[in-house]
C-alpha cells in the first residue's frame, strides 16, 4: 500500500509508545473475564437511572437503599443550569430533567432544596413538563401527572393491522417494536403507578396538566395529517369493542411472553425491559411468576452499584466489546493474541443457528448465523456486531473459527437492504413516513441502512469472495454515495463523522481499495484537517444537532484519536507526521491504571435523543492504534507481527460460499 508523507518518529517516542503499548495491552487482558469474554460498562445519561427508580415506585416494590445511591448518582451530574444532559458537555435535555426531577423528589428531595430549585426553573424556563417528549409523558401519564389525551393513541389493536396497512410492527426497527409492544398494552388499558408515597410534579408545568391544550406541536405537513388520524383515534376508542380489545391484549401478551429472552430480558434493552415488567404485572402475572422474576432479574442485572451510588446501563455489551477487543489484541503480538483467541473461543459458543427472529419475516428461508450484542438475544441479531466478529476471526486465522465464519458472512449477505446497504437489524426498514406520527417525536423508529454498519458488512462480503461480487459492488457503490462533500462519512453509531470515516476507510482497506483511490484521498485530507494542536482528535456529539462542528471539540479522546489513526493507517498513511502525533498524545494520557479515562460520550444510541459512554472505547480502539502504529513503523518484530498478514492472506481466508 501506498504510503504518504512519511516522517521517522525519534528514538525516544518510539519506546515511550511501546512502553504505553506494553502497558495497555496487559491492561486490557486483565479486564478478560474467565470465560473468555469482555463486557466494559455501558453508560447512558440520567434518563436510564431515573426510570428505574421511577419503576419502583410503579411496582410498589421500594428498594430505599438503592433509591439513595440513584439519587446521589442523579445529583451529581446535575448541570450548573439546573438540568441535565443527554451527554457530557451538552446542553440542558428537557425531557431528561423532568424525570430526574421526578425521580429524585420521588427519592425523598425536598422540592425546596437549592438543587431542586434550580432543576425547577430550568425546567420551566424551557416551557414546562407539557413540552417533554412522548415517552416522558407516558411516564407520567401512568402516574397521573397529565390526561390521557397528552399521549398519543397507540392502541393495542395495531397489532392486528394487516401488513399492507400503512402501519405494521415490522415496519419499525427491532427496538421500536420491542418497546411499543408492552406499551401498547399500558396505553391501552391505562393503569395507574401505585406511587406509594403519593408524589407529584404539578410545580412542574406552566398551565396545569389538565387545562393545557398544547401537547403536540406539530412537526411537518405530514405529521398535523396523522395527528387529526390521532384525535379520531382517541373520539373512537370508547367503542371499541370489548372483544376486540381482548383479543389485542392477548396478541400482545403472545408476542411478549415469546420474545422475553429469560434473563436477558426483552430485546435485552433496558426500556422493552421496563415496560414488559409493568405490562406483565398489569395483565395480572403474580410477582414470583418466573416470567416477572426473569423479567426483573434482567432489569436488575443492568445496575452498576457502588459504596456510594448506582447507575442502571442500557444494556450489556459483551459481544461488541469481545469482537473489538480481539482485534485489537491481534495486532498486539503474542500475548494479545491468545488473549483474543479466547474470546474468540467464547463468541464460537454463543452464535446463533436457527433460533426464531424477527429477521425472518423478511428472510425466512435465510440460514440463521448471526450474534446479538448482548449476552443473549436470540431474536434480535445483530449485523454490526456479526460482521465484526467475522472480521476478528478472519484476522487471527484460527482454523476452528472457518465454519463460525462461513455462516456469518452468508448470513450477513442475506440481509442487505435493496440500495446496496445494510441496516443494523433489519432490510429495508426506511418507511420513513412513520417517523412522523405522534409516537414518533424522538425521529428513530426505524433502522434504515448506515455507512458504519455498511462499511463492516463489507468486509463480510469480501469473505465470501467471487460468490459475493455483485452484492459487494452495490454496497461499494453505496458508500460512495454516502460520502460527504468534506470527505468524510457519517457515524450513526459512533461519534460521529470521525467514526464513520475510520469505519469506511478500514472497509476500503481490507477489500483492497487503493490508497490513491479519490475518496480515500479526500478522506484522509479531511482528517488531517480536524487534528487538534496536541496531536489528539475529538468530535462533540453536537456534530449531530449542528454538522458544521464535524471533527471538533472542546478537547482530545483517546477513542476518536484512535479512530482517526487506524483510519490513516489504512488509507496509506502509517508513517505520516499526524499518526505518530496521534501515538504521541496517547502515550501521554495514558492513566496509571495503563488505559484512558475520560468523561466524553462515545456513540449515540439515537442521534440528538439518547447517547451513550462505552467505556470500553478508551480501552481496545487505543490498543489497536498503538499496536498497528508499532507494527507499521517496524518496531516490532516480524514474528510478533499479526496472525493474519492482511493483503497477502486476505484471498486465503476468504471463506467459501
Amino acid at each position: 500500500m501506498l504510503e504518504f508523507g512519511m516522517t521517522d518518529t525519534p528514538q525516544s517516542n518510539r519506546e515511550v509508545i511501546k512502553t504505553a503499548l506494553g502497558r495497555s495491552v496487559s491492561a486490557l487482558i486483565e479486564r478478560q473475564h474467565a470465560d473468555g469474554y469482555w463486557c466494559f460498562e455501558l453508560e447512558a445519561d440520567c434518563t436510564i437511572p431515573a426510570e428505574y427508580l421511577l419503576m419502583m415506585h410503579y411496582i410498589g416494590e421500594v428498594d430505599r437503599g438503592l433509591v439513595a445511591k440513584l439519587a446521589v448518582y442523579l445529583r451529581e451530574r446535575q448541570q450548573a443550569d439546573g438540568g441535565w444532559y443527554l451527554y457530557h458537555g451538552g446542553a440542558m435535555d428537557l425531557s431528561c430533567s423532568v424525570k430526574v426531577y421526578y425521580a429524585l423528589k420521588l427519592a425523598g428531595d425536598d422540592p425546596d432544596a437549592a438543587h431542586m430549585q434550580r432543576a425547577r426553573r430550568a425546567i420551566l424556563a424551557q416551557g414546562g413538563a407539557a413540552r417533554a417528549n412522548v415517552f416522558t409523558r407516558i411516564a407520567l401519564a401512568l402516574f397521573q401527572q397529565v390526561p390521557w389525551r397528552a399521549v398519543p393513541f397507540i392502541p393495542v389493536e395495531a397489532l392486528l393491522l394487516p401488513r399492507w396497512f400503512p402501519f405494521h410492527l415490522s415496519k419499525v426497527s427491532y427496538w421500536s417494536r420491542t418497546v411499543m409492544v408492552p406499551l401498547l398494552i399500558l396505553c391501552s388499558l391505562k393503569p395507574r403507578a401505585r406511587n406509594p408515597d403519593g408524589v407529584g410534579i404539578a410545580e412542574l408545568f406552566t398551565t396545569p396538566p389538565d387545562q393545557e391544550r398544547d401537547y403536540f406541536p406539530v412537526r411537518s405537513t405530514l405529521n398535523r395529517a396523522f395527528l387529526v388520524f390521532d384525535s379520531l383515534g382517541k373520539w373512537v376508542e370508547p367503542f371499541i369493542p370489548r372483544w376486540l380489545r381482548a383479543r389485542a391484549v392477548h396478541r400482545a401478551e403472545s408476542w411478549l411472553v415469546e420474545r422475553l429472552n429469560g434473563d436477558g430480558g426483552l430485546g435485552a434493552i433496558f426500556p422493552a425491559m421496563v415496560n414488559a415488567y409493568e405490562a406483565l404485572h398489569l395483565l395480572g402475572y403474580p410477582a414470583d411468576h418466573p416470567h416477572c422474576l426473569a423479567a426483573r432479574k434482567s432489569i436488575d442485572d443492568l445496575l452498576v452499584v457502588t459504596e456510594t451510588s448506582a447507575y442502571c446501563q442500557p444494556c450489556l455489551p459483551p459481544v461488541w466489546d469481545t469482537a473489538l477487543a480481539a482485534l485489537a489484541l491481534v495486532e498486539a503480538g503474542p500475548v494479545g493474541q491468545q488473549a483474543a483467541r479466547r474470546g474468540l473461543a467464547w463468541l464460537d459458543a454463543v452464535q446463533l443457528s436457527n433460533e426464531p427472529g424477527d429477521w425472518r419475516d423478511s428472510r425466512p428461508d435465510l440460514a440463521g448465523g448471526g450474534w446479538p450484542f448482548q449476552f443473549a438475544n436470540a431474536h434480535y441479531p445483530d449485523l454490526d456486531d456479526t460482521s465484526a466478529v467475522a472480521w476478528a476471526m478472519n484476522a487471527a486465522g484460527r482454523a476452528s473459527d472457518e465454519e463460525h465464519l462461513r455462516r456469518a458472512v452468508q448470513w450477513v449477505a442475506g440481509m442487505q437492504s435493496s440500495n446496496g446497504g445494510f441496516g443494523a437489524f433489519d432490510v429495508d426498514n426506511t418507511h420513513y413516513y412513520l417517523n412522523e406520527i405522534p409516537f414518533a417525536d424522538h425521529g428513530a423508529l426505524l433502522d434504515p441502512p448506515t455507512a458504519d454498519v455498511s462499511a463492516r458488512c463489507l468486509i463480510a462480503l469480501h469473505l465470501l469472495g467471487e460468490p459475493a461480487r455483485a452484492q459487494l459492488d452495490t454496497c461499494l457503490a453505496y458508500l460512495r454515495e454516502q460520502q460527504e462533500p468534506s470527505g468524510a462519512w457519517f457515524g450513526r453509531w459512533g461519534t460521529n463523522y470521525i467514526y464513520g470515516t475510520w469505519s469506511v476507510l478500514a472497509a476500503f482497506e481490507q477489500i483492497g481499495i487503493p490508497a490513491d483511490d479519490p475518496a480515500v484521498r479526500r478522506a484522509a485530507a479531511w482528517l488531517k484537517s480536524v487534528q487538534r494542536t496536541d496531536g489528539g482528535w475529538g468530535e462533540h456529539n453536537d456534530s449531530y444537532e449542528h454538522p458544521v462542528t464535524a471533527g471538533q471539540a472542546p478537547e482530545s479522546t483517546s477513542f476518536q484519536t484512535a479512530w482517526a489513526m487506524l483510519a490513516l493507517m489504512a488509507a496509506g498513511e502509517g508513517r505520516c507526521d499526524a499518526v505518530a502525533r496521534g501515538a504521541a498524545y496517547l502515550a501521554s494520557t495514558q492513566d496509571n491504571a495503563g488505559l484512558w479515562t475520560e468523561p466524553w460520550y462515545t456513540a449515540p444510541g439515537f442521534p440528538r435523543v439518547f447517547y451513550l459512554k462505552y467505556h470500553g472505547y478508551s480501552a481496545y480502539f487505543p490498543v489497536w492504534a498503538l499496536a498497528r502504529y508499532v507494527r507499521l513503523t517496524g518496531r516490532q518484530p516480524h514474528s510478533e507481527a499479526p496472525i493474519a498478514a492482511r493483503a497477502e492472506s486476505a484471498a486465503e481466508l476468504r471463506v467459501a460460499a
